[in-house]
């Protein structure tokens, strides 16, 4: 890795000795905070006493000349820099993020300069593309022969477009059934670099909904019980959180507890245990849901109709149910093995 980080160096200083006047290298080597951090146009044109503007069409100028002596081969360190860049974003599909790209190649974490060094490269380099940052896109960098900046776009937004279409998260394999890519990774890739989109559990979607992005606790408690599939004793969901990817997981138990109790997706079905409201659990106590069951049917029932009933909506003792069925003042058993509504 330190073999790359040389190579890397050598290509930004053999990039900057062909900017003649030491007017234009300042203003390269600021804007993209070569030697330190990285400087708007406003501040670099305050330094050099000149205006914002007149920053921004010399920066121009000295990138296209720096682009047109790469393509010349005049740039000699470039070409081995390339090839180190076009490795590593062809194990990643092809295009990545500037800080995943900058980490695989230097094997660390990386700084802001090191980031910039390879977002530099990007700049002047006509084998590679560059996406510029905004509030859709991060900054990142792709192989030129599999499209620019415009055609990378493109295919973010069919893949957000297609996830919105969907109304629902979407696995890697199911966006490749409905797009035309030679292999998965490219689509990984690809979404990765979208602001709009984020991952969890193996599932893509928009970066707002929380089944793939749980902002809070109550969010994680609820991708937590929508994985599992079934009730789930608060502790044990506590330790859930602890053990999955969310970015945030130190949670406590009793904070845990809290955020069930107040979320009305969630129901308690026993002493400590709880599921979500859509699997068709209720909230009450164990008499409540007979006289519930009982209401709903209009007719009696069998004990053993009842009990199936009860244990489909809370998770309790079968015991516990025919005991609350031999209270009087609530159910009237109508013959041997049948039980109505008290009136």
């Amino acid at each position: 890795m330190e073999q790359n980080a040389e190579l890397i160096a050598k290509a930004i200083n053999g990039s900057l000795k062909i900017i003649e006047q030491d007017r234009e290298k300042e203003i390269i080597s600021r804007r993209f905070g070569l030697s330190g951090n990285k400087e708007t146009l406003e501040q670099i044109g305050d330094m050099l006493s000149i205006t914002r503007e007149r920053v921004r069409q010399l920066e121009k100028a000295i990138l296209i000349r720096l682009r047109i002596a790469a393509e010349d081969g005049k740039i000699p360190e470039l070409a081995q820099a390339e090839k180190i860049i076009i490795r590593n974003l062809t194990e990643m599909g092809r295009v990545a993020k500037v800080s995943e790209l900058a980490e695989k190649i230097f094997g660390k974490k990386v700084s802001e300069k090191e980031r910039q060094e390879l977002s530099f490269i990007g700049e002047i380099s006509s084998s590679l593309a560059m996406v510029e940052e905004n509030d859709k896109y991060h900054n990142s960098i792709g192989i030129a022969d599999y499209g620019n900046e415009k055609e990378i776009k493109q295919k973010v937004d069919e893949i957000v477009n297609l996830i919105k279409k969907n109304k629902a998260p979407m696995s890697i394999d199911e966006i490749d059934n409905n797009t035309n890519y030679e292999h998965p990774d490219h689509i990984k890739a690809v979404a990765s670099i979208s602001k709009l989109l984020a991952t969890l559990n193996n599932q893509w979607g928009l970066s707002k909904w929380p089944t793939v992005n749980p902002k809070n606790i109550r969010d994680k408690i609820y991708v937590v019980l929508k994985e599992k599939g079934e009730p789930m004793h608060f502790e044990d969901i506590a330790e859930a959180i602890k053990a999955s990817d969310f970015r945030r997981k130190d949670v406590t138990i009793q904070a845990i507890h809290n955020e069930l109790i107040k979320d009305s997706r969630f129901v308690l079905i026993g002493r400590g245990i709880y599921a979500l409201d859509t699997w068709g659990f209720k909230k009450g106590t164990v008499s409540e849901t007979i006289a519930d069951i009982l209401k709903q049917a209009k007719k009696p029932l069998t004990r053993e109709q009842i009990v199936k009933k009860v244990l489909a909506m809370r998770k309790v003792k079968e015991t516990t149910i025919l005991l609350n069925l031999q209270n009087k003042k609530l159910f009237k058993k109508v013959d041997k093995n049948s039980y109505t509504i008290a009136e």
